[in-house]
């Protein structure tokens, strides 16, 4: 979702994303697939692609869902409906999100209470050094471990 941070990510980086590294070698998670969603410039779409993104985790019996954007602002809408409508539907949501210095979303629900912001800028800004605009393995680890929590909760 979004255009921004992830300009400054590597092809080495995409071949081997953390969050996928993490996710599939944990024994008590079982990885069901992958979503990709692109940021609609619509409202209306973005509301479209988030509920659709959130029935077919639904159709997949899904207990869990982690989901990932490298965008802000605009971006946010289609991000947050989408924990929204994963939450409406009763699947933990966590989620790795670039905020930076922005520090939060441009729109807010109660579902977005388990998301880990991604930038490693001291300033909190998006710099031009790879790595800092991106998920580590330790931001893998810790989202994973925010679901696996929020699902024995549950």
């Amino acid at each position: 979702m979004g255009i921004g941070p992830s300009t400054k990510e590597t092809t080495l980086h995409h071949f081997r994303d953390p969050l996928l590294d993490v996710v599939s070698a944990d024994e008590d998670l079982d990885l069901l697939g992958i979503v990709v969603v692109g940021t609609p410039d619509d409202n209306e779409d973005k509301i479209f692609v988030g509920t659709r993104a959130a029935a077919m985790a639904e159709c997949m019996r899904a207990d869990g869902v982690i989901i990932s954007s490298d965008g802000w602002g605009n971006s946010d809408v289609d991000y947050a409906n989408t924990c929204e409508q994963l939450g409406i539907r009763d699947i933990v949501v966590t989620g790795l999100k670039f905020s930076g210095k922005n520090g939060g979303f441009v729109v807010e629900n109660k579902y977005l209470s388990a998301i880990r912001d991604i930038s490693k800028n001291p300033e909190g800004l998006e710099s031009c050094i790879v790595g800092e605009n991106n998920a580590t393995e330790l931001d893998a680890r810790a989202v994973t471990a925010m679901l696996k929590l929020k699902m024995r909760k549950k």
